[in-house]
């Protein structure tokens, strides 16, 4: 939500070395490029030449029977920067580009069922078959436990692909054993489970499950209870303290507003390398990975932060600022497509959090949620990502439960905020950066409209 900060995010690079192709053919083998979003290839993976990223992801769609949706047109922009915008648009064009689904390994471990095995060619109908669920809906039902779990997949891989939280869940998924979630559970948190946790919290079937079960008082997991308030202790909720007041009268110009933009920034992006070092899990990752996961996602946290525990003041007195700038004929006639899209999302996202009205203790789940992202490039260890991921999932769902139980479909809203939150950043990147001061005027009167409303 706001532009690049005075402080340099440092990116760290991936060292994964490119793997010979000796299958194909020289015009292929020169490219060496994934056919998927054109980031490095690392060899042939289920029939054509990918990344590892790629391969990683169209292994736990296929294995655990994931079926996605695209809030667009299905025809979304796959590259290194945006393929995980989408994750049924990826999927989509890997198996559009060729990827065989049996050449997977049905135990879901490493290695290929069988090595010389080349692209296919389906037909647009078996393609939509895979994409709705249906070709799964044959397929023996399997535990989640022994559903992909080596494959780094976090529970309905709830924000691990960094765009789309969890996915439909098909009727296979469905079919969750207690034995075997509550062995998991217990993994990952650390106390036994409880009867409420019967099905595991795939959104898109997550009402029809909490029809079934009506909501019953009941007390917090202690547990649950210890890592909120661990969470909420890193947090720095007091009042930002950039300035923001403006005498009456005084007009802003687009440098003064711009200038303020990067403060706030700073300012935010320093409160967010505090808390980092306050996470209860600070000493369970490397610096290294702490620099991959910040420098990926410091934007999305900030943005989170706005809409949220700072938003009195971003929609108030940051609001009362703008509203003292007047953008030039000039300034408007030149404001991008890229900035409108932004300016609609920013909106809606403002009122779908105004509508919550979430806690400090879901927004710092959430933001624990989307940092935890294991499939950031250039990371040391993912699966201990995974691990934590699963576990802040897992206390979100049990403490909104506990909090609002005649809100079946609150814990499934919020971590769909997750994906548009980052898409947003993603999309502001491209927004050039004189049209930043127009951009938050639009968005900030008009959400303040709004709210004055309510």
């Amino acid at each position: 939500m706001f532009p690049g900060t005075a402080t340099d995010v440092e990116q760290m690079s991936s060292s994964s070395p490119v793997l010979p192709v000796n299958s194909m053919g020289n015009d292929r083998v020169e490219q060496r490029t994934c056919l998927i979003c054109g980031d490095r290839a690392t060899g042939l993976h289920y029939g054509i030449i990918s990344c590892e990223g790629c391969k990683g992801f169209f292994k736990r769609s296929i294995c655990n029977k994931r079926v996605y949706r695209c809030s667009r047109d299905k025809n979304c922009v796959m590259s290194r920067k945006q393929r995980n915008r989408c994750q049924y648009c990826r999927l989509l064009k890997c198996l559009q580009m060729g990827m065989n689904r049996k050449a997977i390994r049905e135990d879901g471990m490493p290695g290929g069922r069988n090595k010389s095995i080349g692209p296919v060619q389906i037909s647009e109908e078996e393609i939509e078959r895979i994409m709705s669920g249906q070709e799964f809906e044959g397929e023996a039902n399997m535990s989640w436990s022994n559903n992909g779990d080596s494959d780094h997949s976090s529970p309905g891989n709830g924000v691990s692909e960094s765009n789309q939280p969890s996915p439909v869940s098909t009727p296979s998924s469905r079919s969750v054993e207690l034995n075997g979630f509550a062995a998991l559970r217990d993994q990952y948190i650390g106390t036994p489970v409880s009867m409420h946790y019967q099905y595991l919290p795939h959104l898109f079937s997550y009402s029809a499950h909490s029809a079934l079960m009506p909501p019953q008082a009941r007390s917090l997991d202690p547990q649950s209870h210890s890592l909120i308030n661990q969470l909420v202790s890193a947090e720095d909720l007091q009042p930002l303290g950039t300035p923001m007041l403006i005498e009456d009268g005084y007009k802003v110009t687009q440098a003064e507003l711009f200038a303020l933009l990067c403060r706030l920034a700073d300012e935010l992006l320093f409160r967010q390398i505090a808390w980092i070092k306050k996470l209860p899990f600070f000493c369970e990752l490397s610096i290294k990975d702490y620099t991959c996961l910040l420098s990926s996602t410091w934007q999305e946290l900030i943005l989170l932060s706005s809409l949220t525990v700072y938003s009195k003041q971003i929609f108030g007195d940051l609001a009362d600022v703008t509203s003292k700038y007047s953008p030039s004929d000039d300034e408007l006639h030149r404001f991008s497509e890229e900035g409108m899209e932004v300016m609609e999302r920013l909106i809606y996202l403002f009122r779908k959090f105004n509508q919550l009205k979430v806690s400090n203790e879901e927004y710092a789940c959430m933001k624990a949620i989307n940092f935890l992202n294991q499939d950031i490039r250039g990371l040391t260890n993912a699966s201990q990502l995974e691990q934590l991921n699963k576990r802040y999932w897992y206390v979100c769902q049990d403490f909104t439960e506990y909090k609002y139980p005649h809100q079946p479909n609150r814990f499934p809203d919020l971590m769909m905020c997750l994906p548009e939150i980052r898409y947003i950043a993603g999309k502001m990147v491209n927004v050039p950066l004189e049209q930043l001061p127009l951009l938050f005027k639009a968005v900030l009167h008009s959400c303040k409209t709004s709210a004055s409303k309510e």
